[in-house]
């Protein structure tokens, strides 16, 4: 079965596509990669999902205007997979573009996507799976992090503890430990705070290569105003996104130290919240390998500050060693939960997301009729059964 997955994360560059082919063999599924492409997002279509999140105000109209925006969006981008999967799929999974999840208390109760999937279906011609979120928020559970389902069978637990990283805008880990159930969830901002940041200081969308952060030095006041943040010290399960971790977010903890704060120390200081809250995560699970993947795997500065807090503990490494780019594998993640979904097996963990129960993840939304099912006659009149 080929599978055409798209993403696009909390940091909204883009959309990363990729093709794969899955072949089960008893209980072992084999994914063969196809090829991977990143469509960049132009400026002004940034700054229209940038100025719909939270904490700014929007209306229906802005949400419904951005939605069949990027359904045309995420619709070339599914043609460009099909391409990738050599002209022909059997599906696509297009999880939309978060831009609210609904956290009260520490629980979720509600999430939204936008990405209009009728728009995807009529491009390529193959159902869509989406809204994958939302299925496990019915049965408790937080809609995020999903990838732990791939990561937990990419992993082989048998080797030691190992943690999945992924640095999007947020951070998220999935540990695997013999004869424990997977664990997984968001540790906090990877590239939220630094891009938000470089947007502010740099007039960038990010810090690119973590050249300025590396030119800086870290504000050890700022670094434990920060740290003081109650998220970090909540159990899992946990998710969050923008709606804490935002550019409204840094400004406060800024304006709360009074003083000024060089633009280079504070990407310098961020990275070093990044590595550290992620560092933290791995050494409470005692992991002994960390597999990192998502888009702060190019941030050499990143990447070095978080092999130096491991060193002697865990090894980092990334996904690209295990015959996945590190750039794709959240697509290529949804792609498998596509796959679990088209066979109506659960794509949730429960106990990574907190859910009552494993829940079958999305909608499908059909590109036609159904070539499998006989197809009859078109009515012409309806009979009402007494």
């Amino acid at each position: 079965m080929r599978i055409v997955g798209l993403m696009s994360g909390t940091s909204y560059d883009g959309v990363d596509v990729v093709a794969a082919e899955f072949t089960a063999a008893g209980d072992t599924l084999r994914l063969r990669p196809l090829g991977h492409r990143e469509l960049a997002y132009p400026d002004d279509l940034r700054a229209e999902i940038g100025a719909l999140l939270p904490p700014a105000a929007t209306t229906i109209e802005a949400v419904c205007r951005l939605d069949n925006r990027l359904g045309e969006v995420f619709a070339e981008a599914a043609a460009a997979g099909v391409e990738l999967a050599g002209g022909a799929a059997d599906a696509v999974v297009s999880p939309g573009q978060t831009v609210f999840h609904w956290v009260e208390a520490g629980r979720v109760r509600g999430t939204l996507q936008l990405g209009a999937p009728a728009r995807v279906a009529a491009r390529v011609g193959v159902p869509v799976l989406h809204d994958l979120r939302s299925a496990d928020v019915a049965a408790g559970g937080q809609g995020a992090p999903l990838v732990p389902a791939f990561d937990a069978l990419l992993l082989d637990p048998a080797a030691g503890p190992r943690a999945a990283l992924n640095l999007g805008g947020i951070a998220n880990l999935t540990v695997v430990a013999p004869g424990t159930p997977v664990l997984g969830y968001d540790v906090g901002p990877a590239n939220a705070l630094l891009d938000a940041a470089a947007r502010r200081f740099l007039d960038r969308p990010c810090d690119v290569d973590g050249a300025r952060a590396a030119a800086g030095r870290v504000h050890e006041a700022l670094l434990a105003r920060l740290l003081a943040e109650p998220y970090y010290a909540a159990p899992p399960p946990k998710s969050t996104g923008k709606e804490l971790f935002h550019g409204g977010y840094l400004d406060a903890a800024l304006a709360a130290l009074g003083e000024p704060v060089a633009a280079d120390d504070v990407l310098a200081t961020l990275t070093e919240l990044t590595a550290r809250t992620v560092a933290d995560a791995c050494d409470r699970h005692r992991v002994t390998e960390v597999v990192a993947a998502g888009g702060g795997v190019r941030n050499p500065t990143l990447r070095a500050r978080l092999a130096a807090l491991g060193a002697g503990r865990w090894r980092l490494r990334t996904t690209d060693e295990l015959g996945i780019p590190a750039q794709a594998k959240e697509a290529y993640a949804f792609a498998l939960l596509g796959w679990l979904s088209w066979h109506g097996l659960p794509g949730a963990v429960p106990s990574v997301t907190g859910a009552s129960r494993a829940a079958v993840l999305g909608s499908w939304t059909p590109a036609g009729p159904s070539a499998a099912a006989p197809r009859p006659p078109a009515p012409r009149r309806l009979v009402v059964d007494a």
